[in-house]
């Protein structure tokens, strides 16, 4: 049946009408709630109905083998049943995934490009290492001092740290800001709100847990200091017009009025990351535009209490190196796709990866040391091509409209099941 033929049910606490859910999304949310028994953390949030997590959590565990057969199974299910183009090819390629998943908890290993392939919806990009050794000296002509350039970014970064007594009251004020700027370009469901924590001891700088509800917590990680720069785009990737913003729209749009349960299940290591990811990455464009930043920044270093903020001159001095810096330090961020392939391709040591990381990179050594944590944790080894080459994705797919039509090509991302696959189809 189509969305239009199936059945309407009660929205629980209120008269609303929504969609009643179908087999396929309900087998769809099954599959991905047995895959997380066996691998802990592949369910990043789940806001569906109650009873199958019950029925889940309460059944004797399948095997990883059954579950991959179910997994093959459903896909030939939906390329079958499921009329929309759309949600077919969401479903298919989520469930690609999930096959993988469950092909290598069953003893039959993947090699890692292919693996990343299948969890990703892409092959993986290996950059030249000249992107970044470009890079590094575009920021050595921009930092002021003498010495390596990992120690003189180290000092500048140093420079900008935001106390951690005032981290969350800054957090919460760039949230509010962002919020307003991003409701009055693409909207916002209903009652959609968020809590902001800062916490530690986790391998991620910044994360977003969606409850459901149009609601959202997001944790702030300090095991490393927070600089004022990057905490403006971390609160955009993780609120708004990132990834609450994203979430929260799908549930009203794809859960509510089209009764697409499968959206109610959030997967790490599928095609909606780089999707997810990509859009979080590139709106910070829309959140803070790079022509008003260095005004922004200047404004978040006097809240900070740093004493740069002392002087207005010397202020704006700050803010306006800091916007320079930020395109060479993104690119030299995306070299964590290739200290993953150098680790798990190419076989490379600990010790090898870490002092690319360094002398390649430019990471202080304990930023790298982080990096490397996440590139070698058993979750999220395979996830950091989500963020640079999802952003890639989305900044070509958007930016093939003209301003100021980019904003509703964004909001088609924040609204639709939209895959890696739609948008390297449209962008060549």
């Amino acid at each position: 049946m189509t969305a239009t033929q199936r059945p309407m049910v009660p929205a629980v606490g209120g008269t609303r009408q929504v969609p009643a859910p179908d087999r396929i999304a309900i087998d769809y949310i099954l599959l991905g709630l047995r895959l997380d028994q066996h691998l802990p953390g592949l369910v990043d949030g789940y806001f569906g109905p109650a009873d199958l997590k019950a029925r889940v959590d309460m059944e004797q565990r399948p095997s990883a083998g059954r579950l991959r057969a179910d997994a093959v199974s459903l896909a030939d299910r939906v390329q079958r049943e499921v009329e929309d183009a759309d949600r077919r090819d969401w479903l298919g390629g989520q469930l690609v995934a999930l096959e993988a998943h469950a092909r290598i908890l069953a003893g039959e290993p993947l090699p890692y490009v292919e693996h990343v392939e299948r969890c990703m919806g892409f092959a993986p990009i290996r950059h030249d290492d000249e992107r970044f050794h470009a890079a590094a000296e575009e920021l050595d002509g921009l930092l002021p001092g003498a010495g390596p350039l990992h120690e003189r970014l180290a000092a500048w970064d140093n420079s900008l740290e935001v106390p951690t007594e005032r981290l969350a009251a800054v957090a919460a004020w760039l949230v509010d800001r962002f919020r307003a700027r991003a409701v009055a370009a693409f909207g916002a469901p209903d009652g959609e709100a968020l809590t902001i924590t800062l916490v530690k001891d986790q391998p991620w700088g910044a994360y977003n847990w969606y409850d459901g509800g149009r609601r959202s917590r997001i944790d702030i990680n300090t095991d490393l200091p927070v600089h004022a720069p990057t905490l403006i785009l971390t609160v955009a990737h993780e609120a708004y017009p990132g990834h609450h913003l994203e979430h929260a729209t799908k549930e009203a749009e794809l859960v509510d009025r089209l009764g697409r349960l499968e959206a109610s299940l959030l997967l790490i290591n599928a095609p909606e990351c780089p999707v997810s990811e990509g859009l979080a990455d590139y709106g910070a464009r829309f959140a803070s535009p790079i022509d008003e930043r260095a005004d922004l920044l200047v404004e978040l270093l006097g809240r900070a209490g740093l004493p740069q903020a002392a002087d207005r001159t010397a202020a704006q001095e700050t803010a306006e190196r800091a916007v320079a810096l930020s395109e060479p330090r993104r690119v030299l961020r995306a070299i964590a796709g290739n200290a993953a392939l150098r680790r798990h391709a190419d076989g490379r040591s600990s010790e090898d990866v870490l002092a690319y990381l360094v002398d390649v990179g430019r990471f202080p050594a304990e930023v790298a040391a982080k990096r490397l944590e996440f590139i070698e944790h058993p979750l999220w080894k395979t996830y950091g091509f989500a963020y640079d080459q999802g952003e890639s994705l989305v900044a070509r797919w958007v930016e093939t409209a003209e301003a100021p039509d980019q904003v509703g090509r964004f909001g088609i991302l924040l609204r639709e099941q939209v895959t890696p696959r739609r948008l390297l189809a449209a962008t060549g």
